[in-house]
């Protein structure tokens, strides 16, 4: 069974940098073909997907937050990881890791933590 669980600050400055951590277990993050993927979903609002980072170690993010978007992963650790940079009050959210198997079809979710950018 394979479970992810998100990690990181629950309160961020605006202007700073947003940084989560997916921790895996139960599978690693460099078994073909999954894609490990950062997900959001604002208050009042839909999910949004953020970016992934692939098996192979290649990353590819929403058109929308390429600009400020870094994904890395730590394959030692068995993790991936966030980050956001220049946030404003419009990046609170839930987030979310989740495992992707097929084109944005999600088998494996983690629970989703808070963020909340605000002075």
């Amino acid at each position: 069974q394979v479970q992810l669980q998100e990690s990181g600050p629950g309160l961020v400055k605006p202007s700073q940098t947003l940084s989560l951590t997916c921790t895996v277990s139960g599978g690693s993050i460099t078994t073909n073909y999954y894609y490990w993927s950062w997900i959001r979903q604002p208050p009042g609002k839909g999910l949004e997907w953020i970016g992934y980072i692939a098996y192979s170690g290649s990353t590819y993010y929403s058109p929308s937050l390429k600009s400020r978007t870094s994904i890395s992963r730590d394959t030692s650790k068995n993790q991936f990881t966030l980050q956001l940079s220049s946030v404003t009050p419009e990046d609170t959210a839930v987030y979310y890791c989740a495992r992707d198997y097929d084109k944005h079809e999600y088998d494996y979710w983690g629970q989703g933590t808070q963020v909340t950018v605000s002075s």
